[in-house]
């Protein structure tokens, strides 16, 4: 401490009140005042923060996600071992805004291993539909093969009859005599059909983007959630899960090894309200600034409609979050169940207004035709198709290299 009054000279309380009586003595040297001590600097004030996250170099664009210009980003920060994290999320400074990025098909020269993996895993479906094309003419016996082997590769009855009148009408147009040859027609119908499933996932044009993901139990969709989110962090997308599916057993704890794995960000509760923790995820996704907040719903049974009006409620709790979200609704439906992943489709598409598929375990299914059936019926974009359980099985649809592998 330090006074703001100044105390008198020393030298000034010594003078005498009147001159002395004699002669004035010689004067005495001036003893210097001493120096005035300077002020104690004040205690520097104390600001804790939070320690700064580790900023880890961009690791390498792989997969489906190369060469789409993300732009410079530093890689999400260790996940946070958190339970009910967003009732106090850490707020961050606002992020520079990022393009869009649109997650489509790379070259075909770049996806020759892929090409391989899908003709293997549609081998069963394919090979069921080529033995018909090796008569010797072509005639109406051919077609009704043709048109067995299709209805029992579950492309439905709408599908193989646009199918055939439309290879019917190549035929004709082509002059084609070579029963070999109308399997390459056949190829060409088919990527045609399924044209309007082929749509590139767009990321970015909403910050976060949120992405709810559905399905039914057994389906796949938390390994294929945990496939999305390994190819979104290696590009330098901040991913944020939601544990939602608090329904089926140990299904917490499966999206929490994919967020290990991927080192990212999870929101979690045990026994937790699914339509709560949607929320919590969402709230924290803004505040944090991630890229993508995705929510792995509860898996439900499209009979059962009760609990088809809890996905409703998810839907409803992540829109009072943020007013634009969701912004995909995508369905996970297993490829083997045919006919039923169509019923599949149909229902959660009333309940919830998909947006997009992600269609899983083509691989040693006969019944891959069942994306002719959706295309036919409920055309809704198929964002991604899987082949196996490594996460290089997970790959965006093209509609001309599915017909290829098909009828390969």
């Amino acid at each position: 401490m330090f006074s703001f009054f100044k105390k008198k000279s020393p030298a000034a309380d010594a003078a005498p009140l009147l001159p002395p009586a004699g002669p004035a003595p010689a004067p005495l040297p001036a003893t210097p005042a001493p120096p005035t001590p300077a002020p104690a600097p004040a205690a520097p004030a104390v600001v804790t923060a939070e320690p700064a996250s580790p900023v880890v170099a961009e690791p390498a664009k792989a997969g489906w996600l190369r060469g789409l210009g993300l732009g410079g980003k530093a890689a999400a920060p260790a996940p946070l071992p958190v339970d009910n994290a967003a009732k106090n999320p850490s707020v961050q400074a606002p992020q520079a805004p990022v393009a869009p990025i649109t997650i489509a098909p790379e070259p075909v020269s770049s996806r020759d291993s892929w090409m391989g993996r899908l003709k293997n895993g549609l081998r069963k479906t394919g090979s069921s539909i080529a033995t018909v094309f090796t008569g010797t003419k072509i005639d109406e016996q051919l077609y009704e093969e043709l048109e067995e082997a299709l209805l029992m590769a579950d492309t439905g009855v709408k599908a193989t009859t646009h199918l055939l009148d439309d290879l019917k009408q190549r035929v004709k147009d082509s002059k084609t005599t070579d029963p070999a040859a109308v399997k390459d027609l056949l190829a060409s119908a088919l990527a045609d059909l399924l044209a309007p499933l082929e749509k590139p996932l767009v990321i970015g044009e909403h910050s976060p983007t949120v992405i709810m993901v559905a399905g039914v139990n057994g389906a796949g969709k938390t390994t294929s959630i945990g496939k999305l989110t390994k190819h979104l962090a290696d590009a330098g997308q901040s991913v944020l899960l939601a544990a939602a599916d608090t329904f089926r057993a140990a299904a917490r704890e499966q999206l929490g090894v994919w967020a290990t794995r991927n080192t990212v960000e999870i929101i979690s509760q045990e026994g937790g309200d699914p339509a709560a923790v949607s929320f919590d995820a969402v709230t924290a996704g803004k505040a944090r600034g991630k890229d993508v907040v995705l929510v792995d719903t509860a898996g439900r049974l499209p009979t059962q409609l009760h609990l088809m009006e809890e996905l409703k409620k998810i839907k409803r709790v992540v829109t009072k979050a943020d007013g634009s979200a969701p912004h995909q609704v995508l369905l996970v439906i297993d490829g083997n169940t045919g006919q039923n992943a169509l019923n599949q489709v149909r229902a959660f598409d009333d309940a919830l207004q998909l947006t997009g598929l992600i269609v899983t375990k083509l691989d040693g299914t006969a019944k891959g035709g069942v994306l002719a059936a959706i295309a036919q019926e409920r055309p809704i974009p198929v964002y991604f198709i899987g082949v196996g359980e490594k996460v290089e099985d997970l790959e965006t649809f093209s509609a001309k290299e599915f017909a290829q592998a098909l009828l390969a």
